[in-house]
């Protein structure tokens, strides 16, 4: 089956537009009208991983999505000590200045690591997020499994790491993540490579992969939130995913009362690019049931 049509990187970078946070510069892009929708990317490309499920969730929701800094279009600054905290600062920066009071949030990779802060938050604090949906993403320390490359970025030698980085590389990577019969196009694979290398993003790639060493300092505070909340939680996960597929949900179902879970046979770690129909679809099921 033919896969739904998306936006072409080139497209995509124009139509984004630009928010300040601090000093830096970060692009954001927005469609469609109803209830605010937040998209959270994950590691190592950008918003525009959700660029098959763009037109489709504008048709009924209104579509917000930035690259976090360091990611994408935005600004990847030298020496700056990148973290989840303040990415998740970002996120409510951008609804702010949208004006967004209350949101939906679907969050992928890293970007679940961002959502579970801001569900964090919202436990301690004024209750504005309406639901939430995560695709695989490190939920647990415990059951994630780093690639080699995330090994490597992380050792001493991370920064000579992410300076030889190549799309050769990368390609290796995504080959090995993504599900046997979903692997992703030349096409995919050069927006990819835009989205990492734009602004010289290899050398800033050894200072965003220290979220890995965050995970663990947060987890019980992010756990509990997943525990305890009222919103609305799904996991729709990608069963392939050798980084935090089947295996994570198994997880998940352990400790979430109740789990909402959905697995992707044969899809892997990218399913909103390697299967956006089903992730539409089990999307829409969600929202539905609300």
């Amino acid at each position: 089956m033919a896969k739904m049509a998306g936006i072409p990187i080139e497209q995509w970078a124009a139509a984004g537009r630009d928010f300040m946070f601090g000093e830096h510069r970060l692009r954001y892009w927005e469609a469609g009208s109803g209830e605010p929708l937040l998209l959270i990317h994950g590691f190592p490309s950008g918003a525009w991983d959700w660029h098959y499920l763009w037109q489709p969730l504008a048709e009924r929701y209104r579509v917000i999505a930035c690259d976090m800094l360091g990611f994408g279009f935005s600004a990847k600054p030298r020496g700056h000590a990148y973290g989840l905290l303040e990415q998740a600062d970002i996120q409510q920066a951008l609804l702010s200045h949208l004006g967004v009071e209350q949101y939906h949030v679907l969050a992928h990779d890293y970007g679940d690591s961002v959502a579970q802060e801001l569900l964090a938050r919202d436990r301690e604090g004024e209750s504005r997020l309406l639901s939430m949906c995560f695709l695989n993403g490190g939920l647990f320390p415990e059951t994630h499994h780093p690639v080699l490359l995330q090994k490597l970025l992380m050792s001493p030698i991370g920064f000579l790491i992410g300076r030889r980085f190549s799309r050769e590389r990368m390609a290796g990577t995504f080959s090995r993540i993504f599900g046997p019969q979903t692997q992703p196009s030349e096409q995919e694979l050069d927006a990819f490579w835009t989205l990492i290398i734009t602004h010289n993003g290899p050398a800033v790639m050894h200072r965003l992969i220290r979220y890995m060493a965050e995970r663990p300092v947060h987890r019980d505070r992010w756990v509990s939130a997943m525990q305890q909340t009222a919103v609305p939680l799904r996991v729709i996960d990608g069963a392939a995913d050798p980084i935090s597929g089947a295996h994570m949900v198994e997880r998940y179902r352990q400790l979430i009362a109740n789990a909402d879970t959905v697995l992707l046979e044969g899809i892997g770690h990218y399913p909103q690019v390697e299967a956006p129909e089903q992730v539409l679809r089990h999307y829409l099921d969600f929202r539905d049931r609300l």
